[in-house]
C-alpha cells in the first residue's frame, strides 16, 4: 500500500505561514492541516488542489506516494 508524503509544512515554514494562516486560506480547522502535516490524514482531491493553488504549485509538488517495498 502507498503512503502518502506530504511537503506541507516544509512550503509553510517557507513562507512563514502559521498552520492557523493556512488552515483558514483553504477553509479547513487548524487540527486538520496538522493531522495533514503528521500523515495521519489524506485530503480530498479539492483539498489537495486548493492546498497547492495556496503555494502556486501542482498538487504533485506537494503531495506524493511512497511506495511499500512489499
Amino acid at each position: 500500500m502507498a503512503e502518502l508524503i506530504t511537503r506541507i509544512q516544509e512550503l509553510r515554514r517557507a513562507r512563514k505561514m502559521s498552520q492557523s494562516e493556512l488552515a483558514e486560506a483553504v477553509g479547513i480547522r487548524r487540527e486538520t492541516l496538522s493531522h495533514l502535516e503528521n500523515g495521519k490524514y489524506n485530503p480530498s482531491l479539492r483539498l489537495a488542489m486548493d492546498i497547492a493553488k495556496v503555494f502556486g504549485l501542482q498538487v504533485e509538488d506537494v503531495f506524493q506516494f511512497a511506495e511499500d517495498e512489499d
